[in-house]
C-alpha cells in the first residue's frame, strides 16, 4: 500500500495514492482548514511561529532556546507543558478529527535531550510522582497523547524519530513508545534522505522497528528530487517491512515512481530485501 504526505489538498484524490495524510498544521505553524477525505496532520511541537512569543519556547539547564537558529534544531519548538499551547492544540485536533476520523500527530515530544528546564517544567517535575525527570518528561507526553486519543475517534497515527534503539526516543524527546502503543493505531516512521543511493540503512531502521514496535508501523519517504530508480529501490525495500510506504512532500515524483513500479511489476520484475542487500 503507498501514499502521499502533502500540503496539497488536490493530490489527495490521485489514483496511486491508497492513502493521504494531509498537513493542517505544520513546522512553520501555518495553518489550513482540515479536509474529510484524508488523515489529517498535526504539527504539535513542532513551530516556528514560537519564535515570536518567547514563554512557548523550551529552555535547556544553561537557558539555550530550542530554536532553528541552534545547532541541530531543523525548526523551532514549543515547551510541551505550556498549558495554554496544548489546550488550542487539542481544540485543533478535536476539529480535524470531527472532519475526518482518522488523525496523525507529528512533532510530538521535547526537542532534544536537553529540554526542558523552564521554571514550568522545573516546578512541575518538583510537584510530581516522580524521582527521575526522564520518567517525567514521558508521562508529560504520553498524557498530551492520551488526551488526543480521546478526541480521535478513528485511528490514531504518530510520527516516530527513526531511531528503534530500545531508550533512544525516551531519552531523546520523552517517547515512552510501549506506554504510547495503548493510545496508538500506527506509528509512521520517516526515513529520509535527499537521495536513496543506497538502501542497507533503511532496511536496518525497519528491521529494528518491526523488533521494537507491536503495533503497526508505516515507513515515509522523501520524495523531494529525489531520482525515480533510487525512489523505487527505496519504496521497494520499505514495503517489505512497513503497513504501507508513504512519499513526502513531492506528489508528482512519487506517482511517476509508482507508476514506473507498476510497469515492471507487469514486466515480472520482483524486488524485496534480498535484491538490495549487497546495496
Amino acid at each position: 500500500m503507498y501514499g502521499v504526505v502533502t500540503r496539497n489538498e488536490e493530490e489527495l484524490s490521485w489514483s496511486e495514492f491508497d492513502r493521504g495524510f494531509y498537513e493542517v498544521k505544520d513546522v512553520t505553524g501555518r495553518a489550513a482548514e482540515p479536509v474529510a477525505d484524508a488523515v489529517n496532520m498535526v504539527s504539535c511541537f513542532g513551530d516556528n511561529a514560537a519564535e515570536e512569543s518567547p514563554e512557548l519556547l523550551p529552555i535547556d539547564d544553561e537557558g539555550n532556546e530550542a530554536t532553528r537558529d541552534r545547532p541541530y534544531f531543523d525548526w523551532s519548538y514549543v515547551c510541551p507543558t505550556h498549558d495554554r499551547y496544548r489546550e488550542g492544540l487539542l481544540e485543533l485536533i478535536g476539529d480535524a478529527a470531527a472532519e475526518s476520523e482518522d488523525l496523525r500527530l507529528d512533532d510530538v515530544g521535547f526537542p532534544r535531550d536537553e529540554y526542558c528546564h523552564c521554571d514550568r517544567c522545573e516546578r512541575r517535575f518538583a510537584e510530581s510522582e516522580y524521582d527521575e525527570w526522564a520518567e517525567w518528561r514521558d508521562s508529560v507526553i504520553t498524557s498530551f497523547v492520551a488526551d488526543a486519543r480521546e478526541r480521535v475517534p478513528g485511528d490514531l497515527y504518530l510520527t516516530l524519530y527513526p531511531d528503534p534503539y530500545p531508550g533512544h526516543l525516551s531519552r531523546r524527546a520523552g517517547i515512552d513508545v510501549a506506554a504510547l502503543e495503548a493510545y496508538v493505531d500506527e506509528f509512521v516512521v520517516p526515513v529520509y534522505d535527499m537521495a536513496y543511493t543506497t538502501t542497507y540503512w533503511l532496511e536496518i531502521l525497519a528491521q529494528g522497528f518491526v523488533d521494537r514496535l507491536s503495533t503497526p508501523f508505516s515507513l515515509e519517504l522523501y520524495a523531494v528530487d529525489v531520482e525515480i530508480d533510487n525512489l523505487l529501490k527505496a519504496a521497494e525495500v520499505a514495503s517489505e517491512y512497513g503497513e504501507s510506504v508513504l512519499f513526502g512532500y513531492d506528489a508528482s515524483n512519487a506517482r511517476a515512481t509508482l507508476r514506473r513500479l507498476d510497469a515492471d511489476e507487469r514486466d515480472g520484475k520482483s524486488f524485496g530485501p534480498d535484491s538490495y542487500s549487497s546495496h
